[in-house]
């Protein structure tokens, strides 16, 4: 992001450059903070970045840049509104720790704020494609002063090197005073100096208010086991500046009669790894029916809220969800009319929304207006499977390695699990900076993905209203991940603004379609569509224009290279065969010789059409208009293939629909002895994209065959 001369802050409180374009409703959280890029602030350090390569601090900064500042460095922002309260997101070489001196209007503080690398560096060796990542942490500091727009609030290194990422300047409010009739775990014997264990005062708390209200009162609690049994009970804080939990696991049960209302504390843990069969959530498992977490600061945990069993009608909302090793939040199967809203989630090592459904489906539930900033191994959003689900009005940047900012997906995992059904509506949603390169795929992945991986997508996927910006490779991405081709259909994008992707608008890499009204893209890096299904020869991906589109109508020549970030699109090389790896379509096939045999590279392996059943055509999708002057047809070339002639004639069409004979028909003499194959010299004119062999005869077998069909433009 361009170092700027002054705050400029989204409504949703996250720093973001973009140029004035027209917006959608708007997107994101409203949050009681704004937040300032340390490379926007005055500083004497250096800048990083930007970068987008997998295992780079920088690749994990906001905005992809940050300030590194040595010993007697320091970096100064100007406050952007009234503020008593600060949260730093920043790094610190591995194994060490340290703090910041922070000054306000030139006068040092007190206080400092404390820096470490112990909740960085997280290895997930188990996981296909991650390194060594999760580099940044979040620190958090009352001022005890109030400071005005415009005042100056600097941090300075003290002994160790820290990047220091961006600052959240907050009014935090007066603590809340104790509800009547409460009853407060002080009362039970909690220590509020986080000295002693407070984890029976609070189960003795939660006991006795069922169907009332737990106080907490401000000051710092350390629980060292996780409470359980939790229901009919409101569990609330002072706010989460001034009550705070201090444990790994805070409520960890299978099942709960229900309404839950927890609300208005902090808890921070001390998870410093990822381990997947340890519970290290805030919530584990069920708050059950009617519940809510609301105005929660939740940190240092492996997953913020980890749901199973029954949580129907669950809503969370207007939490803070930070640096957590996995997930910030999992509908994991059996969801019901759940909804996540006005949350902010900074810094997950997985995806930071998730809903899978596994056991069962997680139905009518929603993600809305959230604002994501930093996952670092997976996506912003993710729903993998589920029925009837909607991912709205949500901002989300900065995903890197294997995540995309939004991804819809049969991706499984286990079973039993529910694909995606019904109609899922994914509306309203900026993506700034997402998608990723895929070190598995070693190929990118968009910043919005609809990924058949375990199977064909059946549902309704509508996809309306999207902000794309600075994608640092494509757009839309359809794929099956699995990369064995299963259909991604059924899908609309209407109404899509796309500013500067680095390679394409449209990245399809499975057969299926979409059509898409309304797009316009500016600043595309190499062309509108790169359209090259795999597996070779496993079918079309069909881009349909529904109109009101602009920018991106250029389609990427060469499927055997990947387009890099801004190179354009190349012209074809003329001694290349442009069919290689197309999607291939026939009137007829017999047993497994199917259409992508014909143009999968392999001389050995061939087409063959339905027998007996004259005319027969093969069909395949150039991708773009290409002038077309020979083609090379072959069959295998052992001597069992006696020789043969099949009667032919080419056929050409720009839109796949209404087609021209560009040579009339004739016949071609196939004979293993000149090695089975046959050179036709096609005659200049227009362009054609879809080329198409209409073969009427073969004195060698009562079909059409056809090992490969090569096309040249010289």
């Amino acid at each position: 992001m361009p170092a700027l001369g002054a705050v400029v802050a989204l409504a949703a409180g996250l720093l973001v450059a973009l140029t004035p374009a027209p917006a959608h409703a708007a997107a994101g959280a409203t949050l009681p903070f704004t937040s300032v890029e340390a490379e926007a602030a005055t500083t004497t350090g250096s800048t990083v970045g930007p970068d987008h390569t997998q295992g780079t601090l920088a690749s994990e900064a906001s905005g992809r840049r940050a300030v590194r500042l040595n010993s007697g460095q320091r970096v100064e922002f100007t406050v952007p509104r009234a503020a008593d309260a600060v949260n730093v997101a920043y790094n610190v070489p591995d194994g060490q720790s340290g703090s910041l001196d922070v000054y306000v209007n030139g006068a040092k503080l007190a206080k400092t704020l404390p820096v470490t690398s112990q909740y960085s560096y997280v290895d997930t060796g188990w996981i296909a494609g991650s390194r060594t990542h999760h580099f940044f942490a979040n620190s958090r500091l009352l001022l005890d002063r109030n400071v005005q727009a415009g005042d100056k609030v600097a941090f300075q290194a003290t002994g160790v090197q820290v990047t220091v990422d961006v600052a959240d300047f907050e009014q935090a409010a007066a603590p809340a005073t104790r509800p009547a009739g409460s009853v407060s775990v002080t009362d039970r014997g909690a220590d509020p100096s986080g000295r002693g264990d407070s984890t029976q005062a609070f189960r003795e708390a939660v006991s006795a208010a069922r169907g009332g209200v737990v106080w907490i009162p401000p000051g710092e609690y350390r629980l060292t086991s996780a409470l359980s049994g939790v229901q009919n009970v409101t569990l609330q804080g002072a706010g989460h500046w001034h009550s705070v939990v201090r444990s790994s696991r805070f409520i960890d049960q299978s099942s709960s009669a229900g309404n839950v209302h927890i609300k208005d504390f902090a808890v921070i843990g001390e998870v410093t790894e990822r381990v997947d069969s340890q519970p290290d959530n805030f919530v584990n498992g069920s708050l059950g029916p009617n519940s809510s977490v609301s105005g929660m600061w939740l940190q240092h945990l492996k997953v913020g809220l980890w749901l199973t069993g029954n949580n129907d009608n669950l809503v969370v909302e207007n939490n803070r969800i930070l640096d957590t090793t996995a997930d910030g939040l999992n509908l994991n199967g059996t969801a019901k009319g759940v909804r996540v809203r006005n949350n902010f989630l900074r810094n997950q090592g997985d995806d930071s929304l998730a809903m899978w459904s596994l056991n069962a489906p997680n139905t009518h539930s929603s993600f809305e207006n959230n604002t994501i900033s930093q996952p670092n191994l997976a996506n912003g959003i993710a729903i993998y499977g589920g029925t009837d689900i909607t991912v709205k009005d949500n901002l989300i940047a900065d995903t890197n390695a294997l995540g995309s900012g939004i991804a819809i997906s049969n991706q499984k995992f286990l079973d039993p699990f529910h694909p995606l059904a019904g109609t899922i509506t994914v509306s309203g949603n900026t993506l700034v900076r997402t998608g990723a390169m895929n070190p598995n795929w070693n190929h990118p992945m968009g910043a919005l993905r609809v990924d058949s991986y375990d199977s064909a997508i059946e549902a309704q996927v509508r996809i309306t209203d999207t902000t794309i910006t600075d994608s640092p490779y494509s757009a839309f991405e359809f794929v099956s991940g699995s990369g064995r081709g299963y259909t991604a259909r059924n899908i609309t994008v209407d109404g899509a603004t796309v500013t500067r992707t680095g390679t394409v608008v449209v990245q399809a890499e499975t057969q299926g379609a979409a059509t898409f009204r309304g797009v316009t893209a500016t600043g595309v890096g190499s062309a509108g569509v790169y359209n090259c299904p795999y597996p070779s020869g496993s079918g079309t991906f069909t881009v349909t224009d529904g109109g009101g589109n602009s920018g991106w109508n250029s389609t990427w020549s060469d499927c055997s290279t990947w387009p890099e970030p801004g190179q354009g699109n190349p012209d074809p090389d003329p001694d290349r065969n442009l069919a290689r790896g197309r999607p291939a379509t026939a009137t007829g096939s017999q047993d497994v010789y199917t259409p992508g045999r014909a143009v999968d590279g392999d001389a050995n392996s061939y087409w063959e059409s339905a027998n007996h059943a004259f005319p027969q055509d093969l069909t395949v999708d150039l991708g773009s208009s290409q002038a077309v002057r020979r083609l090379v047809l072959k069959l295998p070339p052992q001597a069992v293939w006696q020789a043969r002639t099949q009667t032919l004639s080419v056929q050409g069409s720009t839109d796949g629909s209404a087609y021209t004979t560009v040579l009339a028909a004739r016949d071609y003499r196939f004979d293993p002895a000149t090695g089975n194959t046959v050179t036709v010299n096609l005659p200049s004119g227009p362009g054609l994209r879809h080329l198409r062999l209409h073969v009427t005869g073969n004195t060698g077998w009562p079909a059409a065959q056809f090992s490969e069909v090569e096309a040249y433009l010289s």
